[in-house]
């Protein structure tokens, strides 16, 4: 089951790494890894907040060995597509609605240029983002997966009275300011490599990437951001044409997760039309497909499954 470790620190010799520019001109950088030879279909994955592609590597090349073209693209304002905040270490947005943008203009172009079926993933915000543009209309893809989506925020306050002190904390002063000083989340004990994967070697992946490539590397959250997250998961976990959306849809959720809420996205998940829903528990923190090689292997093992299954061309 494991990718070849050659791809954890290396862009693949066949890979193109190259700038997509949106509505208005805004550089998002993107990467491309086509099939050789004809294609079993296309994959476009999404990463989290202050994601890089770079992370996936290994994960790709699991999918490129078996006939898949693989597509990534940095979010605006974070990676290698700019930055939205004075400083070029808060991942600021000023409506998560600027995400939902760019990536309908681009799945339209990328849909059409590549082979089906056409399978989305998404990570993280990556997952909210994907399962949002589903339930809007923004893309209509094959299948979806999505792992440890944010459908919610973890918050000592919950749901509500979070959102609320993210308002009248972020309200005061200038929103683009970084709403903590370090780690994944405020207050947190665990040091930042308990709160994403128990692999060490693979978090040293992001840590070396990063080192090789300042200018990627990402801090804590904008207060707006944090803000618009609230906003944006809330709205969608209230929407009512979740459980219109039809496309096929794979959910790996970590119950231990101490960044996003799992129990909201079980409870979403209820609501999806056709949906298969995989848990883990203690042995799986936030990046699941950046886990020990047990969690990591039956994670993979099921979207294998899945893939083979359910995308189909529609």
């Amino acid at each position: 089951m494991a990718s070849p470790l050659l791809y954890r620190r290396a862009i693949p010799a066949a890979a193109r790494i190259t700038y997509w520019h949106a509505r208005d001109g805004w550089p998002l950088r993107r990467f491309d890894w086509p099939a050789e030879g004809t294609a079993r279909g296309s994959i476009l994955f999404e990463g989290g907040r202050g994601d890089i592609f770079e992370k996936y590597l290994e994960l790709f090349a699991h999918w490129h060995a078996q006939g898949w073209s693989v597509t990534s693209l940095d979010w605006r304002g974070q990676g290698g597509s700019g930055r939205l905040s004075p400083s070029a270490h808060v991942g600021h947005v000023d409506d998560f609605k600027t995400y939902l943008d760019d990536f309908r203009e681009f799945y339209a172009a990328w849909s059409g240029e590549m082979a089906a079926p056409h399978v989305l993933m998404g990570h993280s915000m990556g997952g909210h983002l994907v399962l949002r543009a589903l339930v809007e209309g923004a893309a209509r893809p094959d299948a979806a997966v999505l792992v440890a989506p944010m459908l919610g925020l973890r918050s000592p306050l919950g749901a509500t009275l979070g959102e609320r002190a993210a308002r009248l904390l972020g309200g005061v002063g200038n929103s683009t300011r970084a709403a903590w000083k370090g780690n994944e989340r405020p207050g947190a004990l665990e040091t930042r490599q308990a709160l994403l994967t128990h692999d060490q070697s693979r978090y040293e992946d992001e840590i070396w990437w990063q080192s090789a490539k300042p200018e990627l590397l990402m801090g804590p959250p904008s207060w707006r951001w944090l803000i618009e997250a609230f906003r944006s998961t809330r709205e969608l976990r209230g929407d009512q044409r979740v459980r219109r959306m039809s496309v096929p849809v794979l959910m790996l959720v970590p119950m231990a997760d101490q960044l996003v809420d799992a129990k909201a996205a079980v409870a979403l998940s209820a609501k999806l039309p056709d949906v298969r829903l995989l848990r883990f528990g203690d042995e799986a923190a936030h990046e699941v497909l950046r886990e020990i090689d047990s969690v990591r292997n039956r994670a993979i093992g099921e979207i294998d499954i899945f893939l083979a299954s359910r995308a189909q061309v529609r």
